[in-house]
């Protein structure tokens, strides 16, 4: 609310003006999809930005997500043709290799801009990379407690292990790290697609990990039934 006086009367004023509720948020953060997640090199993958309560005038930015292992964070690099796109969807063709994508959207003049989204992965099949990621032991289910190491090899001197878990949290780190193998004694919450990132931003492809409790049988036997004469 305002009011107003005369310099030279300071006994006259308006009345209060009408009052004005100016609220604060936190910027908006899209949400990006892909399809498909899983492809085989070469084929083509869809990006879909959402913005929330969408409405017209948005225009969108597209990135491909490069790992910064000095700063343990992923950096920015903008796609071709993909800086303020009128289409709220961006395809990439001859998809090769794993990568993370990020979005974001702006309008308005001056341009306001939303946070980025979360990264969000494509997961190649590539046999043909510099990177790769092997398991052991080598196989796709394991059980809870089970020593697990995940080793990244490659002609490379830095390596990050990343963890996409089933509730869709994005990890960058191993708990325990040894040069370039990861060592995870496993629990259910491993259960995750792996993967590993060179310092020059190599990516090898994914692996599923499933994580399952052991069980443990218990047979209960009557006594009465057994011979032991």
């Amino acid at each position: 609310m305002c009011k107003s006086r005369r310099r030279d009367d300071s006994y006259s004023s308006t009345e209060w003006s009408e009052a004005f509720t100016l609220s604060a948020s936190n910027k908006p953060r899209p949400v990006l999809t892909v399809s498909p997640s899983w492809l085989s090199p070469g084929a083509s993958v869809t990006l879909n930005c959402e913005v929330e309560h969408p409405s017209a005038g948005w225009s969108f930015y597209w990135y491909k997500a490069v790992p910064d292992l000095s700063e343990k964070s992923s950096s920015y690099e903008l796609l071709p043709d993909g800086s303020g796109t009128a289409q709220d969807s961006y395809i990439i063709h001859g998809q090769t290799h794993t990568a993370g994508y990020v979005c974001r959207a702006g309008r308005g003049d001056p341009e306001y801009h939303t946070d980025h989204s979360q990264p969000t992965f494509v997961w190649s099949a590539d046999v043909h990379s510099a990177a790769s990621l092997t398991v052991s032991p080598d196989r796709v289910q394991h059980f809870t407690s089970d020593s697990v190491s995940l080793t990244c090899e490659g002609n490379f001197t830095e390596w990050r292990v990343r963890k996409f878990s089933e509730d869709g949290r994005l990890y960058s780190d191993c708990r325990r790290m040894t040069g370039s193998t990861c060592n995870i004694n496993t629990s259910k919450s491993d259960t995750a697609v792996y993967w590993c990132e060179s310092g020059s931003g190599e990516f090898s492809s994914a692996v599923n990990i499933t994580v399952q409790s052991m069980l443990l049988y218990i047979y209960f036997l009557d006594l009465n039934d057994l011979d032991i004469t």
